[in-house]
């Protein structure tokens, strides 16, 4: 799983937070709604399935930072990611961000959400979830599953898949690094019909 890693936000809004200097420890087990294109997402995340996991994706949600992102990396029967910021000033705050290794705890089974990574230690902002059953592949590679979409599945599924997956992993689908450099401004032009997040709440 290489790591690359709607309508724009509005100027009005205010822009993500930064990381805080000392990062917020999540509950136990809480979970986040995704307001999508095409409708609402729960994902149950569980602390002690991998706590700094957990913990990370706490605060981005919190700061705001998932707020109109794209899902940029659907691959059929595999995987659908997302989490590079929409605008590329919120990402900027974050990119240096690198958590250490979760031990795998959990199976990557259908519905899980996870870090993609870049090797040992490399976790940043950007998840994907299971759309199939990869803990043949996933599970002995160090990506541990820190939550599940406990409704919305269906949703998941629907999100448009026809650009194929990212350059470097056999598709023309968008390239993560002009989304960290151009954010929503390039795949608008270029890839209009990928589905979103409209807006992440902690419930």
């Amino acid at each position: 799983m290489a790591l690359a890693g709607c309508s724009s936000p509005e100027p009005a809004k205010k822009e993500a937070a930064a990381p805080a200097k000392k990062a917020e420890k999540a509950p136990d087990v809480y979970q986040v709604k995704l307001d999508t294109s095409k409708g609402p997402v729960t994902i149950e995340v569980h602390r002690d399935w991998a706590a700094r996991g957990a913990d990370h994706f706490y605060n981005l949600a919190q700061t705001g930072f998932y707020d109109n992102a794209r899902f940029f990396r659907v691959v059929r029967n595999f995987v659908v990611q997302f989490g590079i910021a929409a605008r590329p000033e919120t990402q900027r705050l974050w990119e240096n961000v690198s958590l250490p290794d979760d031990p795998v705890k959990e199976h990557n089974s259908r519905g899980t959400i996870v870090y993609a990574n870049r090797g040992p230690n490399t976790r940043s902002t950007q998840v994907f979830i299971n759309l199939r059953d990869n803990r043949r592949s996933l599970d002995s590679t160090g990506f541990a599953p820190f939550g599940k979409v406990t409704e919305g599945m269906e949703v998941v599924d629907s999100f448009y898949n026809s650009y194929g997956d990212m350059p470097g992993q056999g598709g023309n689908g968008p390239d993560p690094s002009q989304i960290q450099l151009r954010g929503n401004e390039y795949l608008e032009s270029r890839f209009p019909r990928l589905d979103f997040i409209k807006k992440a709440t902690i419930q």
